[in-house]
């Protein structure tokens, strides 16, 4: 685990910056699903005390990436087939109720605002993943955010989180590299902007199906 993570910003308490730490390794595959998670290993590599490692460990408990195992400390959450369509399914069909929400409330605030974290993450596509990550995250949760729902936004937020870590296991699936990952963001952008309410779901369900695909060939081999 990059140490660099555990001494950023001063404005971060300690819990925050093992939070940040533990919660990239994670995702990245860097920690591997299923594998424990020792508060005294922890407090070495962060280079922080016992009390912030476990609070981290209880807020990713949360976050569902940490499995907490009775009196057997630990481990990070398995990552599975049978997971990740449920994941999968969910965000299907949540993001499409707030995507045509938002779409049918469209303003131009909301135009500008997508247009330029589209701009924002075509720009950081030759940039290191974690640049490319906030990015990406930002553009997806600006074609939900005219929906209306704060509640709703939040589920869909938590479900992109939680789909993270299975994405970078799609990535080393041998034909992945092959995928026109910004054609798909352009088309559901265009859909969007143009108020193509079922274009619009459809190219975001296909982007989302594309990952799966992926996914089960690496699984199933």
């Amino acid at each position: 685990m990059n140490k660099k993570l555990s001494a950023e910003t001063g404005t971060q308490s300690t819990t925050q910056r093992a939070y940040i730490a533990l919660r990239e390794a994670i995702i990245t595959g860097e920690i591997a699903p299923g594998e424990k998670l020792k508060v005294e290993t922890l407090k070495s590599t962060l280079e922080t005390g016992a009390s912030p490692v476990r609070e981290a460990l209880s807020l990713l408990t949360s976050d569902q990436l940490v499995e907490r195992r009775d009196q057997r400390g630990f481990r990070v959450a398995v990552a599975n087939k049978k997971q990740f369509e449920e994941i999968l399914s969910l965000r299907c069909k949540l993001e499409d109720l707030a995507l045509r929400a938002s779409i049918e409330a469209a303003d131009q605030e909301w135009e500008e605002r997508l247009v330029l974290s589209h701009h924002h993450m075509t720009k950081a596509y030759s940039e290191p993943h974690s640049v490319f990550e906030k990015h990406h995250k930002e553009f997806h949760m600006a074609l939900l955010s005219a929906c209306g729902s704060p509640i709703l936004l939040r589920f869909c937020e938590q479900l992109y989180d939680l789909n993270i870590r299975y994405r970078y296991l799609a990535v080393k699936s041998k034909s992945y590299a092959k995928r026109d990952v910004a054609g798909e963001h352009k088309a559901i952008l265009d859909a969007a902007i143009n108020g193509e309410v079922e274009k619009a779901s459809t190219q975001l369900s296909k982007h989302y199906t594309k990952t799966g695909g992926y996914l089960a060939e690496l699984m199933d081999t």
